[in-house]
């Protein structure tokens, strides 16, 4: 009997929540099943993964075929790796001992891959948090300055400097006549001084007027 391991959906819709199991790969996605090895919760970030590591290894060992998503999730887990280290020892490139200490490297690298991939998100959480709340709170200030202008009645310098706007061009009309008026009187004023005297009869005529 051809057997896989595979993933049975539960769960709501929009939520998927799956359960790691291996089945004839006869029966259908949903249906009966021979061992459940396992759950995997896709919502989270990262996902959420609970499998049983000695059971999973012993069925991959008897040919369970995994399913390409399961593969990816074997993998994760290290099953598929430690598979790979059991191989070498049987053809003797290392021994058990050497397998473990290796297996136990990549256990090590691997939690620190996830703890640093935890810590980012939490971080990139928060700043995403705090860049919300200050962006709400600039809307908040002004808003309340909004209100507060349009509350708030004209300043009495803003009125006088309009009332002043208001005055200066007429009394700059008024006093503009009488500026052209002494513009005009200041040409007759010059012709006066400068018309000649009448005109005095010559000393010859004169004289040959008595004569």
């Amino acid at each position: 009997m051809a057997t896989k391991i595979r993933l049975q959906r539960h769960g709501k819709k929009g939520k998927p929540f799956y359960h790691i199991v291996v089945t004839d790969s006869r029966a259908p996605r949903d249906g009966r099943f021979i061992e459940r090895l396992g759950s995997y919760n896709p919502n989270t970030n990262p996902a959420i993964i609970d499998i049983n590591f000695d059971k999973t290894l012993d069925w991959v060992n008897k040919g369970a075929q995994p399913t390409d998503t399961c593969r990816a999730i074997l993998s994760y887990k290290g099953v598929l790796y430690k598979k790979h280290l059991e191989g070498g020892v049987k053809k003797g490139a290392f021994t058990a001992e050497q397998a473990e200490e290796k297996f136990a490297q990549w256990l090590k690298s691997k939690e620190t891959k996830i703890e640093g991939k935890k810590e980012g998100l939490s971080k990139s959480q928060e700043a995403a948090k705090k860049a919300a709340l200050a962006a709400e709170a600039k809307k908040k200030e002004e808003r309340a300055a909004a209100i507060v202008a349009k509350n708030t009645p004209p300043a009495e310098e803003e009125v006088e400097a309009s009332v002043e706007e208001v005055e200066t061009p007429a009394i700059e009309e008024a006093e503009a006549p009488v500026a052209e008026v002494e513009e005009t009187e200041a040409p007759v004023a010059e012709i006066t001084e400068e018309t000649p005297a009448a005109e005095e009869t010559p000393a010859s005529e004169t004289e040959e007027s008595t004569e």
